[in-house]
Parts: structure tokens; C-alpha cells; sequence
């Protein structure tokens, strides 16, 4: 009785939760890079701009991205995270459509920046969200799952953006998928609850379940870790540095690869728009299998610092061997596949890294930390492909620093703490 009341509950959660969170973040991914499309599709020429100029343009995003985090994952945990989801939804899909009415470079620039603001708090409250329903056990799957909105997205913006493009021109890509986002709140506001206490759609029984094991999950990590803790503190951390460098490094690998993948696919196949959006969806196919897969031995063992390590690696190698074999062109796109596989991989079982280091009363805060300051990674990474791509007349030089960049984050990854191997408490010491 007691087991079939407990995957009740898991049903009730994973199915109301998770698409939810999955939908809303899928179009975010879907709108801040379909100008990799728009790029490839058309954009520079018409603006005017250069392959640096588009790589700030590509990277501008992240730098306004910055700005909402950290009130952002601190309201998430004290506050209505599901309100100012919400409110961010109207407004980056609105900023969605004026990019595609933009008419020089700088309106461009502007509006990019301005879209970053926008959806730039989404993320830490959305990971806080789901911390609050689903123990840490559960918590690599449920992140993992949560983050397969970026394949799926990226399986969709493809084909959708290539088609878009060759029918209609690059600025229907904004116009038409920012209309969409706005469709959203539509789904957001009568699906999610902020917590369990405050579902109506849960039984008592369910409620006092999720309650209690939330609550002895943060009375053992308090337990560890006696005393209040300050964000001035956490700054001192040297595991909280560790943390925001291994995820600007990570970032930096994911952003270059995923904003510049439409370019270094027509450049390898010599092939049209609506062609590169159909082979741009594969390596985000092998995504969901490699998100599902990492999460589930990472739950399964429990030990958040390998499987955050290993597919960092396993990224490295394969994009730098697409490069170094790109006189065959098919072998070299299999390799860019399999880089899907490992790409966010590392992304779900390192968001239930913090919460095992730092308690829950700074867990939402740090979080909007690491990833405000991380994705600057984001800004980097397009960025510095394209300034290489202008300094040596090749994309190569940029993928051999996007590769460096990967083996700086799976090296930060090994010297995290014992308590992310599972062994030990957490404690927030090394």
C-alpha cells in the first residue's frame, strides 16, 4: 500500500511538473538561439555585419542574461517563482518579435541584451521549483528531464527555423517562434504551484509526504553544516568558485558549439538552409539519450562529480576529433552526433551540486550566482569563434578553444568535495 501510494505521487509530480517546466524553457532555448539560424539564413548579409560583429551579437544575450540571476533564484526560494516566470515569458517573447523588425546592427545589439534581462531569471527559479518537489534522490532525473527541453527545442528550431528562412527570410525565425512563447502563459499559470503546500491538486497524503522528506533533506544538511550561513560567506567558498569557473568553461563549450552549428554544418556539407536544419537536429536526437543515461547512473550511484566529469570530456574529445577529421565529411558529423550526446549531459547532475554543499536558505541564491556569473561563458564562447574565425580565415582555431575550455571544466570537476562523490555528509568543506 505504502509503495503504490509513492508512485502515485511520483506519477502525479513528473507529469505536472516536468512538461510544464520542459515547455515554458523550451521556447527559451528556442528563441535566444534561432538567430544561429538567422545568421547562416541571411541576417549578416542584410545588417551588414561581420562574422566578429555576429559573434557579439550571438553572445550580447548572455551579458544581460547576468543581471536578474541572483534576485531571481533568492525570490524563487522566499518568494513566487511562479509569478515571475510568468511575468518573464510576456516580456521575452515581445523582445522576441522586435528582433525580427530590427534594421542595423546596433537595434539588433540592444534588443539581444534587453532579451537576455528577460529571460535571464528563468532559469535559477526554475531549478528551484523542482527542488521543491522532487527529493535529492529523484533530483538528477527531474533536472535531467527538465533539461531535455534543450534537445527537444533544438530538434524543433532546426528544421523549423531552416524551413522558416528558406520560405519566408530570417525575420519571420523572431517574429513567428516570439508569437508562440507568448501563447505559453496560456499553460504556465494553471499547471504550477510554487510548493507542495500550496497544491490544491495534491491529496493531504501527498502533501505531508513531499513535506516531511523535503524537510529531513535540509535538517541533515543543517545538521552538517551548523549556523546561519551569509552570501558573503558563500563568496568566500573556494567551492563556490569552483562552481561558477567550471560552469563558465562548460558554458563556454555549449554556447560556441550550439550558436555556430548551422555555419560549421553548411561550411562541412556545402549544403542549403533547409538541409543544415534537418542535420542540425541529430546531435540534439542523441542529447535526450545522453541527459537520461548520465542522470540515471548518477542517481543510481550517487555520485555527482563523475557523471558531471565525464561527459565534459567525453564533449571535448568528440568535437575536437569532428575538426581534425573534417576531410571526411560524414565522419566528421558523426562526431559533431555524438557530441550531442555528452553536450548537457553534465547539466543535471551538476544542478544538484549546490544543494548538497550549501543549505536551502542560500541554495536559491547560489544557484542564480553560479549561473549568472557561468553563463558569461555563453558570451565568450560565440565570440571568440567568431574573432578567431576573422584572425585566421578558419573555424578550427575556434573549436580547438572551445575544446580547451571543456578540459578546464572536467579538471575544476575532479577537485570538487568528497560529499558530491556521495561518500560523505555534506558539509560544505573539502
Amino acid at each position: 500500500m505504502i509503495q503504490d501510494d509513492y508512485r502515485a505521487i511520483q506519477c502525479a509530480r513528473w507529469w505536472r511538473i516536468i512538461p510544464a517546466a520542459i515547455l515554458v524553457y523550451l521556447f527559451s532555448f528556442m528563441d535566444r538561439t534561432n538567430i544561429s539560424f538567422a545568421m547562416a539564413g541571411g541576417m549578416n548579409e542584410t545588417l551588414g555585419m561581420t562574422a566578429g560583429l555576429s559573434g557579439l551579437a550571438a553572445g550580447i544575450f548572455f551579458v544581460g542574461y547576468v543581471i536578474p540571476q541572483i534576485p531571481a533564484g533568492h525570490l524563487a526560494e522566499h518568494g513566487n517563482a511562479k509569478q515571475f516566470i510568468g511575468i518573464s515569458i510576456l516580456f521575452w517573447g515581445g523582445l522576441s518579435i522586435l528582433c525580427g523588425l530590427v534594421q542595423n546592427p546596433t537595434d539588433l545589439l540592444i534588443i539581444r541584451f534587453l532579451t537576455g534581462v528577460a529571460e535571464g531569471g528563468v532559469w535559477p527559479a526554475m531549478l528551484v521549483i523542482i527542488s521543491h518537489w522532487f527529493p535529492n534522490e529523484e533530483r538528477g532525473r527531474a533536472n535531467a528531464f527538465f533539461i531535455m527541453n534543450i534537445a527537444i527545442a533544438s530538434i524543433i528550431t532546426g528544421p523549423l527555423s531552416g524551413w522558416i528562412i528558406s520560405h519566408f527570410g530570417w525575420r519571420w525565425v523572431f517574429v513567428g517562434e516570439g508569437a508562440l512563447t507568448l501563447a505559453l502563459i496560456l499553460v504556465w499559470y494553471p499547471l504550477i504551484s510554487n510548493r507542495p503546500e500550496t497544491a490544491k491538486w495534491l491529496s493531504s497524503a501527498e502533501r505531508d509526504y513531499l513535506v516531511s522528506r523535503l524537510a529531513a533533506e535540509q535538517e541533515q544538511l543543517k545538521s552538517a553544516a551548523p549556523g546561519r550561513i551569509s552570501y558573503g560567506a558563500v563568496m568566500c567558498d573556494l567551492n563556490m568558485w569552483k562552481l561558477i569557473l567550471l560552469y563558465f568553461f562548460y558554458q563556454v563549450g555549449i554556447y560556441g558549439f550550439a550558436m555556430w552549428l548551422p555555419t560549421l554544418l553548411r561550411e562541412l556539407t556545402n549544403t542549403g538552409m533547409t538541409s543544415v536544419g534537418w542535420l542540425s537536429i541529430f546531435p540534439y536526437v542523441t542529447m535526450i539519450f545522453g541527459l537520461y543515461f548520465f542522470a540515471r547512473l548518477s542517481d543510481g550511484k550517487g555520485n555527482r562529480r563523475r557523471y558531471t566529469a565525464l561527459p565534459i570530456l567525453g564533449f571535448a574529445i568528440c568535437f575536437l576529433l569532428s575538426t581534425l577529421l573534417k576531410s571526411e565529411i560524414w565522419v566528421s558529423y558523426g562526431f559533431l552526433v555524438a557530441c550531442g550526446f555528452f553536450m548537457q549531459s553534465a547539466s543535471g547532475v551538476f544542478w544538484t551540486i549546490p544543494p548538497l554543499i550549501f543549505p536551502a536558505e542560500v541554495a536559491g541564491g547560489v544557484r542564480g550566482i553560479i549561473n549568472a556569473l557561468g553563463n558569461l561563458g555563453g558570451f565568450v564562447g560565440p565570440l571568440a569563434v567568431g574573432g578567431l574565425r576573422m584572425v585566421f580565415h578558419s573555424y578550427d582555431a575556434g573549436v580547438y578553444f572551445l575544446t580547451a575550455a571543456l578540459v578546464a571544466g572536467y579538471l575544476l570537476t575532479l577537485s570538487l568535495p568528497a560529499c558530491t562523490t556521495g561518500q560523505t555528509s555534506p558539509t560544505g568543506k573539502d
